[in-house]
C-alpha cells in the first residue's frame, strides 16, 4: 500500500495500519495490545473483516481516537460512541437499559426516539461523553 493511501485512512483496518506503521510496530505487537491474534490484525488491515465491538475499547486506546464518524451533537451519535468506547453490542446495551437490542438500533438509526424517562436515564449514562471530548478521543475533534 503506498504511503499516500494511509494519509487519509477510511476503514478501521486502515486506521490501525497507519498507526502501527507510524509506531513501527509489527502486527503481532498490535495484536497483543488489542487482545487478538495476529491474523485478526492482518484481516482488519486488509479489509477482509472488521473488529467486533468488544475489541473497540483497546483499538480506541491504541489509536488515541474513535475511528468511526459519529455526530456527538445527537443522541444517536453519543449512544453509538458510548457503545464503542465500552465495547458493547446493541444487545448488551439494551440489557443495561432494560430494552431490546433492536430498540437501541432504532434509536441509533433515528427511526424512533426514547420516551421521556428513558431520555433521563440515557443522559445520565452518556454524561461520560464529556470526558471523552476532553481527552480528544473523538475523531476529528
Amino acid at each position: 500500500m503506498p504511503f499516500s493511501y494511509l494519509d487519509t485512512p477510511i476503514s478501521i483496518g486502515e486506521h490501525i495500519r497507519k498507526k502501527r506503521m507510524e509506531l513501527k510496530l509489527l502486527q503481532k505487537d498490535v495484536a497483543k495490545i488489542c487482545g487478538v491474534c495476529e491474523d485478526s490484525i492482518t484481516n482488519w488491515e486488509m479489509n477482509k473483516s472488521v473488529p467486533q465491538v468488544q475489541f473497540f475499547p483497546r483499538i480506541i486506546k491504541f489509536l488515541g481516537y474513535l475511528p468511526i464518524e459519529v455526530d456527538m451533537t445527537t443522541l444517536p451519535g453519543r449512544l453509538k460512541a458510548y457503545r464503542y468506547f465500552n465495547g458493547l453490542s446493541q444487545k448488551q446495551m439494551g440489557k443495561i437499559l432494560s430494552v431490546d437490542g433492536a430498540t437501541i438500533c432504532s434509536w441509533e438509526l433515528e427511526e424512533h426516539q426514547p420516551h421521556k424517562e428513558m431520555l433521563k436515564k440515557l443522559d445520565a449514562m452518556l454524561a461520560t461523553e464529556r470526558s471523552l471530548n476532553a481527552l480528544n478521543l473523538i475523531d476529528g475533534e
